[in-house]
């Protein structure tokens, strides 16, 4: 049996390193991928508890306007009562 060519035998060891090559890549690629998106659900979960912090804090605002409000309506009653009341 023939001996396959030297550039033959050169060309087959050069394949194997790529192939090793992009097999090594596409781990890292795929690695790389996986804490992206890690990161991604970190920024997520992130977003979501700061919008929660957002509405309750418009919710508490909207309350203590709305108190405000009564309050100054008491006050009023409460003026006009004592004015009322001392004629």
């Amino acid at each position: 049996m023939k001996t396959p060519p030297e550039s033959f035998l050169l060309f087959k060891e050069e394949l194997k390193k790529v192939q090793l090559e992009k097999e090594r890549l596409s781990k890292q690629y795929e690695e790389r991928i996986a804490e992206l998106n890690a990161e991604l659900c970190r920024l997520k979960e992130q977003i979501g508890s700061q919008q929660d912090m957002l509405r309750t804090t418009l919710d508490y605002a909207s309350q203590l306007e709305s108190n405000l409000d009564k309050f100054k309506e008491e006050v009023s009653e409460s003026e006009e009562q004592r004015r009322n009341g001392v004629y």
